[in-house]
């Protein structure tokens, strides 16, 4: 499916699948264009944190 969205072909796709780190804003862009939308969240004892400042900053960036 990502392969078709992006206009890759599959083993590109297993290449960014396999990768240990990737940016927040290549992240962002394959899940949206799946249909889907990143949150960040941080966990701690006290309660969760959605963190917003990457989709801010992300969208600065490319916009």
């Amino acid at each position: 499916m990502l392969a078709e969205v992006f206009h890759v072909q599959q083993p590109a796709i297993a290449k960014l699948e396999k990768r240990t780190d990737m940016y927040i804003s290549t992240l962002r862009s394959h899940i949206e264009a799946m249909g889907g939308e990143l949150e960040v969240k941080a966990n701690f004892p006290e309660g969760t944190v959605k963190i917003s400042n990457f989709s801010e900053l992300g969208r600065e960036a490319n916009g």
